[in-house]
């Protein structure tokens, strides 16, 4: 094993026993650090021996006993597109939001689960094979043919983030979730890779250590996202996520309840209250108010009949420009929704999107809202398209149920029900690194 290699899979090992150190005290901030709010739920779990462990993993069969006794949110403060621009102000609104959600529960946490978008992701696709001599497949043999994966060859400034098996063969079959204890001669799998930036993950990673809380995990707002929005058979048979952020837009796209391909653009809805701003010549926070209240996409015959009142802040009565219609607002916030899902249907190209068995395109965020945006996108995307709000959880207020809040709610879902990842078995010494990868979109036609 390369030297990186073996300091990658240590870090990520010793990040998970963290977390299941964390889980067996009962308590886990989950932290979604975004480019417009932070948000922060802290999850309360049954006692340890109320959790039922699969083969050592320390994952849960069923339902994980957990209930939300702490929420807080405040709005984003140093970050950009999933960078960090200023420590101080970032570290300010995170010790805010941590504070207000311990409050709250009336209990301190010292870790906790943390999701971001941006910060240059990147999706790849590597398989692996070897012979087993026609006996059972145990955790070993796992471990080896996750082993034998090529590695990608990715720069040399980017950190794996996700290393999941999507999917199993064990001789002539194919589609396996889980050969273990089956019998067979050959086994293989295909994997997908997410990396990202390594010096932005670190400076995030710091930021919430200055807050005296401990990162016991790290997951993409597109993947938790994906989780807590889209249904069972979605998530099955082929499906997107289209999370609407505050300056990015993340993808996921899930077959056989993995994710298969994550990716982003950096326009979000924030680009759009820059686009009122500008066009009506107003400050950004009464821009985001008229964007929410007014808002929308499809002009319909009234429109120019509605008045909205934009206000000013200078005394010049005949020089301001105080009232413009709800078709003229359309008409500045259209184009750029339009151009945000010609960037998305591009990504969705490049992954190959119209080969999965279903097509079906889910929409959220907190720029989601907008009135007959999931329309638009679907004449765009040429698929159908609906809104998205996450899975209900317990102990979660109305007020941080909606699709604003949907990386959130995903990101504890993942933290209490984890799937597999590479790091969670045991490697043997020899980790070959072989380069040469195929691109997403052959590994999906050759393997779906």
């Amino acid at each position: 094993m390369e030297e990186a290699v073996r300091e990658l899979y240590e870090n990520q090992r010793a990040m998970r026993q963290i977390r299941k150190q964390a889980l067996h005290r009962g308590v886990l901030a989950i932290l979604d650090f975004g480019s417009s709010k932070v948000s922060c739920l802290i999850l309360q779990f049954g006692s340890p021996s109320s959790f039922q462990q699969d083969l050592g993993h320390g994952y849960f069969d069923g339902l994980a006993d957990f209930r939300v006794i702490g929420v807080g949110t405040t709005q984003s403060l140093g970050v950009k597109c999933g960078e960090i621009t200023s420590m101080n102000e970032a570290e300010r609104a995170i010790r805010n939001v941590l504070q207000r959600a311990q409050k709250m529960a009336s209990q301190r946490v010292d870790h906790a689960m943390v999701c971001f978008s941006g910060a240059k992701q990147r999706s790849y696709a590597t398989s692996g094979r070897i012979e087993i001599e026609g006996k059972t497949v145990s955790e070993r043999e796992i471990s080896r043919v996750l082993a034998a994966c090529e590695l990608p060859n990715f720069d040399v400034d980017c950190n794996v983030l996700h290393a999941q098996p999507v999917n199993f063969g064990l001789d002539h079959r194919s589609n396996l979730s889980d050969p273990r204890e089956q019998y067979g001669h050959e086994l293989s799998v295909d994997m997908h890779m997410l990396t990202v930036d390594t010096k932005l993950v670190q400076s995030l990673i710091q930021c919430i250590n200055r807050c005296d809380v401990e990162v016991a995990g790290l997951v993409s707002s597109a993947y938790a996202s994906g989780i807590s929005t889209l249904v069972e058979d979605e998530q099955e048979l082929g499906a997107a996520c289209i999370d609407l952020g505050g300056d990015t837009t993340g993808v996921s796209i899930f077959l056989r309840k993995h994710m298969i391909h994550a990716d982003y653009v950096e326009i979000g809805g924030q680009n759009i209250t820059y686009d009122i701003s500008l066009g009506f010549n107003i400050p950004k926070s009464k821009a985001e108010y008229i964007k929410t209240m007014h808002g929308g996409v499809i002009a319909t015959a009234g429109d120019d009949h509605t008045i909205i009142d934009i206000g000013s802040d200078r005394s010049e009565w005949d020089f301001d420009r105080r009232n413009v219609s709800r078709s003229e607002l359309i008409g500045v916030i259209r184009p750029r929704v339009e151009e945000i899902f010609e960037e998305i249907r591009t990504r969705l190209d490049d992954a190959a999107f119209d080969h999965l068995p279903s097509r079906q395109i889910v929409l959220t965020g907190g720029g989601s809202q907008i009135p007959g945006l999931d329309r638009v996108a679907g004449r765009i995307l040429q698929q159908q398209v609906r809104l998205g709000r996450p899975l209900r959880i317990p102990g979660l207020p109305q007020a941080v149920s909606g699709p604003g809040f949907s990386s959130v709610v995903g990101l504890g879902l993942f933290s209490a029900l984890p799937q597999d990842e590479w790091w969670d078995f045991e490697m043997p010494t020899a980790i070959r690194s072989k380069v040469g990868l195929r691109r997403a979109v052959q590994w999906f036609r050759d393997n779906w």
